[in-house]
């Protein structure tokens, strides 16, 4: 049995949510990462993800300068490296250069891995729409890696970004 409620309410219960950490250069040729918790498949054949990005980020810029993107499935121990990339603004800061994360080059397109997480998808950037206060970027996965040590995932276990492997 259903009982109406408040969607602030209501919402809380999608916990366990995932995280994702989306990197895209910008016109500087730096990449910026984005730690994000809106994402999904989109398609399978061919492969593609979307990811929701807020208006106000930074990555939006270098989504679109870019064309493609990385979206990583950080790991567990990540953990530190995905709060402060969601915490900090790319146009303020040199992520990579100011937070010590492994990264290596992309394979496919012109971005980078996360060295250390469980997978790393190199997209081209297929189409976006508006969604309220959101873009949604969707792009057709180009290349595809896991790494190379079994580790578990890193998801939004509860509100106020508390994190942890589930």
């Amino acid at each position: 049995m259903q009982k109406q409620a408040e969607f602030q309410d209501a919402i809380k219960t999608k916990y366990p949510e995932q995280v994702v950490i989306a990197i895209a250069k910008d016109k500087a040729g730096r990449a910026n990462p984005v730690t994000l918790g809106w994402t999904m498949i989109a398609s399978g054949t061919p492969p593609m993800m979307a990811i929701a990005v807020a208006k106000k980020h930074y990555s939006i810029e270098t989504i679109k300068h870019s064309k493609c993107f990385t979206i990583a499935f950080p790991s567990s121990e990540m953990a530190d490296a995905a709060l402060f990339f969601g915490s900090k603004s790319g146009r303020d800061v040199d992520k990579f250069a100011e937070f010590d994360c492994k990264t290596e080059p992309a394979k496919a397109i012109d971005s980078v891995l996360l060295s250390d997480a469980v997978a790393n998808f190199e997209c081209t950037l297929e189409s976006e729409a508006e969604a309220g206060d959101h873009i949604i970027f969707v792009g057709k996965i180009v290349a595809s890696h896991t790494n190379t040590t079994p580790k578990r995932r890193l998801y939004t276990i509860g509100t106020g970004h508390k994190l942890g492997a589930v």
